[in-house]
């Protein structure tokens, strides 16, 4: 896994929730789908804004809580993904790419939460 300064890994974060948001409005117009895509926007699109608060961060353990949260709502967007494919609303196909940015973000936040509790 390469390093990504907090710069990149924000400019990340945010073309993910962009992304997301570009799939939820091109979902079909039912009650499932609806709701599904509702939840997914919602964390999805959390994980660049609370990245942003990571950054801002006042003390080690605040900075490890949010990172904690960022990591929680990543892993949510795995979740609402594999339901819209599970549900057959979506092809796996369609939303592998973001399936993938999904886990990889996931990872980088967990190392980093990994490593920001290890060090002293």
């Amino acid at each position: 896994m390469l390093y990504m300064t907090p710069e990149e890994l924000k400019i990340r974060t945010k073309q993910f929730g962009l992304r997301v948001i570009r799939l939820v409005e091109a979902l079909p117009k039912t009650q499932t789908a609806s709701v599904i895509g509702k939840q997914l926007l919602r964390c999805a699109t959390s994980v660049g804004a609370n990245y942003r608060a990571v950054c801002k961060g006042r003390s080690k353990a605040d900075f490890i809580a949010k990172l904690g949260v960022v990591e929680e709502e990543a892993d949510e967007a795995i979740y609402w993904l594999e339901m819209l494919v599970d549900a057959g609303i979506v092809k796996s196909k369609l939303v592998a790419a973001l399936l993938a940015e999904a886990h990889e973000l996931t990872a980088i936040i967990a190392a980093s939460c990994k490593t920001a509790k290890t060090k002293g």
